[in-house]
């Protein structure tokens, strides 16, 4: 499959869009390691675009006392895999997720 053909000003847009993502992305990460925001408030919220394309890696990643050896050990224990997204999570995952960590 190729890619469409875009024009200077709808690329412009794209970049602008995908740093705007990349923002609150990296916004959300701070409130959660700082306690601002809880899990729970994260995976409620996943309607919202940035939270919804997250990976639920760099989510986990981004709570207090947890870094990528512990966050791949809970993503292997409830059977998630390693490039899911927030959006991808079903039911039972996310009852897990919040069941260890809520």
């Amino acid at each position: 499959m190729t890619l469409p053909k875009l024009t200077p000003e709808e690329k412009q847009k794209a970049l602008q869009k995908a740093q705007e993502m990349r923002t609150r992305r990296a916004n959300i990460r701070k409130k959660l390691k700082g306690g601002e925001l809880t899990l729970a408030e994260v995976l409620a919220n996943d309607a919202d675009e940035a939270i919804a394309r997250m990976r639920v890696a760099y989510l986990l990643e981004s709570l207090p006392k947890i870094g990528k050896v512990s966050s791949q050990k809970i993503m292997e224990e409830i059977g998630i895999n390693q490039s899911r997204r927030i959006q991808g999570l079903g039911e039972r995952q996310r009852t897990a997720l919040l069941e260890r960590l809520g």
